[in-house]
């Protein structure tokens, strides 16, 4: 019984030191609401509408609304 609670005391102080070592990569603060959130979506954004193709209907009607 007592080797099962050292390999219990031993797994959780290499689990605690891996995590430690994680540096600022790891993040263990949960759901994140406010500004952090905010400075990651337009990065997203502004890569996910240059992934997407614009027909070239859209693009004249928008030139065409505009003038």
């Amino acid at each position: 019984m007592w080797k099962l609670i050292l390999a219990f005391v031993l797994f959780a102080a290499l689990a605690l030191w891996v995590v430690s070592k994680g540096g600022n990569q790891l993040d263990m603060g949960g759901e994140k609401h406010g500004a952090e959130v905010h400075e990651s979506a337009p990065a997203a954004s502004e890569g996910a509408s240059a992934a997407m193709p614009v027909p070239a209907a859209a693009s004249e009607a928008a030139s065409a609304a505009s003038n």
